[in-house]
């Protein structure tokens, strides 16, 4: 094999499209017994379901969304979540309809007010910038979000408190100074119409693309250059350790009425072992007397068990993911990206770019 590429999800599906538009013979193996990785989706009662929970596609990269919009078009989808809190469903990034809607108008007003004279509008604060603030509503409100909002969802959302995962986690827990009820500010964002699978099904439609599923990688294989988007460590055999990682369980539910929701996600923080509720029949407008909803449970990862989804992000487990990156600089002709190969989250996005980025390095 010239060009061998393991793994079919987002990432491997556009490293071996864009090989193949240059020219280049491809392979493309994946253990699973379907293409997509897990962004797959399947259709069920009309209803466009994610199997690997919510998939929401967002960039302000034009180049990834041309890219992407080669091989499907779009449904001009918005993404808003919800989120439970103190028995009132809220906006959620907090913003100040969230504010409003859960504190009496006197309290509100005055809050609403301090943050638009120390940060202005339409500005991202991150919860630690407010407890920095000399300002006790101002910290009131920061301790109100870290409690109702970050510290629960991140006791079952990583099996750790606060203190004991990267601090770039907390970080990202903003205070949105805006009526904007969107979960993304993006420029571009939509869902493919007919789905991811169909989207990732015309990528790999090429004459230079041969697709293998159930088939594992093994190490007999031959061929000229390898693109890894498995686990960088699996594939060094575990040398140093595993990489740890957490996992997510779904419960699907089908009901026998239109509607479960007002939108396509609300989050639980502090209620029930479940993070989040994701209705499915929001993302494409499905039509259907019936609807499909999936309850999240985060769990640890356990090989052989689950599937690997979030790399923990922690001053210990970058040391041990360089351990491999360094294994990897010695290996000629060999590729590693993607979620697992990088040991790093991606958005569907970012996993484009990155590979739209390293095919310029590539002979």
């Amino acid at each position: 094999m010239k060009n061998l590429i393991v793994g079919c999800g987002i990432s491997g599906a556009t490293m071996a499209r864009l090989l193949a538009d240059q020219g280049e013979q491809v392979v493309i193996i994946d253990s699973k017994n379907h293409i997509a990785g897990n962004i797959y989706d399947y259709y069920s009662d009309g209803i466009c379901v994610h199997k690997y929970g919510t998939h929401i596609f967002h960039t302000s990269n034009k180049d990834v969304w041309d890219f992407i919009s080669r091989f499907c078009q779009w449904y001009p989808y918005q993404h808003r979540v919800r989120g439970l809190i103190d028995g009132q469903i809220v906006p959620i990034p907090f913003n100040l309809n969230s504010l409003h809607s859960l504190f009496p108008a006197s309290i509100a007003n005055k809050i609403e007010q301090k943050l638009l004279d120390n940060f202005g509008m339409n500005v991202k604060v991150p919860i630690l910038e407010l407890r920095k603030k000399d300002d006790k509503d101002l910290q009131f409100l920061a301790q109100y979000i870290y409690e109702k909002i970050f510290l629960e969802y991140t006791l079952k959302q990583w099996g750790q408190t606060p203190d004991e995962i990267d601090p770039s986690v907390s970080g990202r827990v903003p205070v949105y100074i805006s009526r904007d009820d969107r979960y993304f500010q993006d420029k571009y964002q939509g869902i493919p119409i007919g789905g991811y699978t169909a989207m990732i099904k015309n990528m790999l439609n090429h004459k230079n693309i041969t697709v293998k599923l159930k088939t594992p990688f093994s190490k007999n294989m031959k061929y000229d250059r390898l693109f890894w988007t498995g686990s960088i460590d699996e594939f060094f055999d575990y040398r140093y350790g595993q990489l740890p990682y957490r996992s997510e369980r779904f419960e699907f539910i089908t009901f026998p009425y239109s509607r479960f929701q007002d939108v396509a996600v609300v989050n639980y923080p502090c209620n029930y072992d479940f993070t989040r509720i994701g209705e499915y029949k929001h993302f494409l407008n499905d039509q259907s007397d019936k609807t499909i909803v999936s309850y999240e449970y985060p769990e640890a990862f356990e090989n052989g068990k689950n599937d690997r989804y979030y790399p923990i992000a922690n001053d210990v487990n970058a040391e041990l993911y360089h351990h491999y990156l360094s294994l990897a600089k010695d290996m000629l002709n060999v590729y590693f990206f993607g979620r697992l190969g990088d040991y790093k989250y991606y958005d569907m996005d970012k996993a484009v770019a990155r590979c739209l980025e390293l095919i310029k390095g590539i002979k």
